[in-house]
């Protein structure tokens, strides 16, 4: 709610958030309240058992010792027992509230640790320096749950330096592909190729290093203008870093901020618009010259005009490179080499732009929903 305060202005939800703030802090008041008064009993109720111990020693004792059973030194011994006996159990007592916290936390610890290991590197690494950029897509099925597939039987064949459109309802697996391709999780069966070698051939940092990726949602620390387009290549220099903002069409509003390149993008990168955000991942993207580029929605949340600037970024950016593009916005991957058309994980149509329109299927109906919705 603090994050989104906007957001609860708009909707008039001051007084709901206030009354659900409540509801939780009194229930939090409440347990917290019972666990800090059951923990401070149980010093003092421990402290009297051991004391009325004392007493029945000392009755007791002084009885035997009157009557000639025991000694007064027995009795002291029966004491020193039974501080021995009381002071464990005291102190266990004294710290029952922090054993409980101690067992909340290992629920945490051990629910983290009984998670399934990641498969681990090859031993024998296959290099990545000479990859050009064929990839293959061999008949693979995934799914993030073993009883929901998600990607059933999905197969295509990239060319090098070739720009394929991802194109399909939300929901089809369109992100999970580039997910797959770049190894955050490792498919059920099939196999996906790079140059023909199978990608759980390559160590997961080298595999990774030959992509760059460009996504909707942009991300910018706090830090200079520099230090974030630096961010792809951290040995870069300030000319090399210069000149992939020139070609992602940042350097000419970067000249205009007072500090130019040394200006200081807030925790929330609100001192610039999403636009320019949008464009500085590009220069991120230019600055890595990756062998594989990938394009995740990268226009979908930036107006007409910022839209062609940064389509002119992307496409200086993909040529020569093999470029995977996903987009909803159809009229941005109508030049692709390759368009395809993806629905609940397969790929139920591809081709140009121009054959999947004249085949009239679900491509076609795909591309002129949107002009419907115009109108």
């Amino acid at each position: 709610m603090y994050a989104n305060h906007d957001l609860v202005k708009v909707f008039n939800g001051e007084e709901k958030s206030i009354e659900q703030f409540n509801e939780y802090n009194n229930t939090l008041y409440h347990c917290a309240w019972k666990a800090q008064f059951l923990s401070g009993l149980m010093q003092p109720i421990m402290n009297f058992i051991a004391n009325i111990g004392y007493v029945i020693i000392c009755i007791m004792g002084g009885v035997y010792a009157s009557r000639g059973t025991i000694t007064v030194g027995n009795i002291q011994s029966f004491i020193q027992y039974m501080r021995q006996f009381t002071q464990p159990i005291t102190q266990l007592a004294n710290v029952s509230n922090m054993i409980q916290s101690m067992i909340a936390a290992c629920e945490r610890v051990f629910e983290f640790l009984e998670e399934e290991e990641e498969v681990p590197d090859t031993n024998h690494p296959k290099s990545t320096q000479d990859i050009k950029g064929n990839v293959d897509f061999e008949h693979v099925k995934f799914g993030y749950d073993a009883d929901k597939i998600i990607i059933k039987d999905f197969s295509a064949k990239v060319e090098q330096g070739k720009k394929i459109a991802i194109v399909g309802p939300t929901g089809a697996g369109k992100t999970t592909l580039v997910k797959l391709l770049m190894r955050y999780y490792d498919i059920a069966s099939g196999e996906i190729k790079i140059d023909g070698i199978d990608i759980k051939y390559f160590k997961r940092d080298d595999l990774r290093s030959i992509f760059a990726m460009v996504l909707q949602d942009t991300w910018c620390f706090n830090g200079t203008v520099m230090e974030n387009i630096r961010y792809g290549k951290l040995d870069a220099t300030d000319e090399e870093v210069i000149q992939a903002a020139k070609a992602a069409q940042v350097d000419h509003f970067v000249r205009t901020f007072p500090e130019g390149y040394q200006t200081i993008l807030n925790e929330d990168s609100t001192n610039i618009s999403q636009g320019q955000k949008q464009l500085l991942t590009i220069a991120r993207a230019f600055l890595v010259d990756p062998k594989i580029l990938i394009l995740d929605e990268a226009t979908s949340s930036v107006d007409t005009k910022t839209e062609m600037q940064i389509q002119k970024a992307m496409d200086n950016l993909m040529k020569g490179r093999t470029s995977f593009v996903i987009a909803h916005r159809l009229s941005t991957v109508r030049d692709a080499d390759l368009i395809l058309v993806i629905r609940e994980g397969d790929i139920i149509e591809q081709g140009t732009h121009e054959e999947l329109l004249k085949l009239g299927g679900f491509y076609d109906k795909l591309y002129n929903s949107q002009f419907e919705e115009c109108n």
